[in-house]
């Protein structure tokens, strides 16, 4: 039900936009994130919107550089990143949970990040 996409091949200060379909879980009271996990490492926070409000956050390792949005009449999420960096490679996953839920109940399959030098 969750389905990102845009993932690809980029060079260091090179943009690029991902993009979740949410389709069922574009619910009201939901929370939409990214997270992402690079080669050997634990996949971590990246950001998070709500679906009511927009209201947003970031982890501080991609603050002002990237921006998640959502588009409710159709139902997606995205992140906006800019002056990408080679830590930036890995594995972008959307993921989604209940406002009144920690945990994420819900994930996409993966879209993949290389940043090259």
């Amino acid at each position: 039900q969750l389905q990102a996409s845009g993932g690809g091949l980029v060079q260091t200060g090179d943009s690029l936009r991902l993009s979740c379909a949410a389709s069922g879980r574009a619910r009201i009271n939901w929370v939409m994130g990214w997270f992402r996990q690079a080669p050997g490492k634990e996949r971590e926070f990246v950001a998070h919107i709500t679906w009511n409000l927009g209201t947003t956050v970031y982890a501080d390792s991609v603050k002002g550089r990237f921006t998640i949005s959502r588009d409710v009449a159709k139902k997606m999420v995205y992140l906006q990143m800019n002056s990408l960096k080679p830590e930036d490679t890995a594995v972008y996953y959307c993921a989604a949970r209940s406002s009144a839920a920690y945990e994420y109940s819900d994930w996409g399959q993966g879209t993949l990040v290389t940043v090259s030098n």
